[in-house]
């Protein structure tokens, strides 16, 4: 790991929505099966049947990671199309869920509906997963500790879930609000080490509140079957840009995180009621309100929090190139909000969901750049913008 720069994939998650109804509709065995002999293992089934996956295979590159996203993307798009449905990236369901959710009836999913019961009637959320590779458990464990502080601003950052049960939540991630229910869920404890993940996990699933490490929905965790770090905090994000864009951050970060492991740096112990607070404040306001300083224990502007991820961030995004990308993504975003300000927008001037749907399907199959609607950044809240390269604000120039 110290001789090369570490890959990065995603695994990202898509509800199925009716061409003419606009509504979620059980399509997954069939979309799967117009897919999977194109993807093969880069596409899979989801929880419900509302749902499939789409994977990327690791990547080195931010541009190599948008190319398999479009080429994952656009495979779907079709299989979905000869099925009359149309996938859509959107953290929550807008129309026609109906409780309990139909639910993939492979004998995983059996065992758990057995478990957790009830907890599935709703269970139906999308969500991004970054994976990054990592040199083994034992440094996974150590950077989970530096990320967990970071954590809250990725969920604002890609909060894309205003909407559940045909109505506005109040939250803008109700999807992170959602996987609060479950036993081991959200942000992960503090770990001294490897062994310790694994003696608490093990009795974990000694109470009976996982079946293994594919239910410890930790939002970050070592993965079982991979050689990376998996980092789950995020909704899915409707564009290919803003999921290639906060994946490279995602690993940006992961790499400042492993220099401070190598050098005997454990990750600072924030209290994890502070932050199950800032989670919630984060899940709520997304970028447009404030969110909790972990240094301070103070509520900062949201975007003030974004502006400190970066700043972090930057050496590594420098290095390789990625700096540009990003700033000018992450500059959008808080000038104009995210997903889930988009969706409200698109409510409140067409007054529909149906709208709210066809707008998200759009921008899940259109490539970057081709966004409808979508102002120029002019700078970020209250005057205050993301700096470029050079350090100078955007609101500045």
């Amino acid at each position: 790991m110290a001789d090369h720069f570490p890959t990065v994939g995603v695994e990202e998650e898509y509800f199925l929505v009716d061409t003419a109804q606009r509504t979620v509709v059980a399509a997954a065995p069939r979309v799967l099966a117009r897919a999977e002999p194109v993807l093969g293992d880069l596409v899979t089934g989801e929880a419900s049947r509302y749902q499939v996956e789409g994977k990327t295979p690791p990547c080195a590159t931010l541009g190599e990671l948008r190319q398999e996203l479009r080429r994952v993307r656009s495979a779907v798009v079709a299989a979905a199309a000869d099925e009359g449905a149309r996938p859509l990236a959107c953290g929550t369901p807008l129309l026609g869920m109906r409780a309990p959710v139909p639910l993939n009836k492979d004998a995983h999913y059996r065992a758990q509906l057995a478990t957790f019961r009830s907890l599935y009637d709703t269970f139906a959320f999308c969500g991004l997963h970054v994976h990054v590779q990592v040199p083994d458990r034992d440094h996974a464990v150590l950077v989970s500790n530096h990320l967990r502080p970071w954590l809250p601003v990725l969920v604002a950052m890609a909060a894309n879930s205003p909407f559940w049960e045909e109505r506005d939540s109040g939250y803008c991630s109700w999807r992170t609000l959602g996987g609060t229910r479950w036993p081991v869920a959200g942000p992960p404890p503090y770990f001294s080490s490897a062994a310790h993940y694994d003696t608490l996990a093990s009795a974990l699933r000694e109470t009976g509140a996982t079946l293994g490490e594919r239910s410890l929905y930790w939002d970050v965790r070592p993965c079982a079957h991979l050689p990376t770090l998996e980092i789950r905090a995020m909704d899915v994000a409707t564009s290919v840009e803003e999921a290639s864009v906060f994946a490279v951050l995602v690993r940006a970060l992961v790499v400042r995180a492993l220099e401070r492991v190598r050098h005997g740096d454990p990750g600072p112990a924030m209290d994890e009621a502070l932050l199950r607070a800032a989670y919630w404040r984060c899940a709520r306001d997304g970028l447009t309100g404030h969110s909790l300083d972990p240094r301070t224990h103070r509520l900062v502007p949201t975007s003030h929090q974004v502006r400190q991820l970066l700043a972090h961030a930057r050496p590594t995004l420098v290095e390789h190139g990625e700096l540009p990308q990003v700033t000018a993504v992450l500059r959008r975003l808080c000038a104009h909000g995210g997903g889930a300000e988009r969706q409200r927008a698109v409510h409140a001037r067409a007054g529909s969901l149906a709208d709210v749907v066809d707008d998200l399907a759009d921008r899940t199959a259109v490539s970057p750049g081709q966004w409808r609607g979508v102002p120029s950044p002019v700078g970020g809240p209250g005057g205050q913008g993301i700096s470029d390269r050079s350090g100078r604000s955007d609101s500045s120039s």
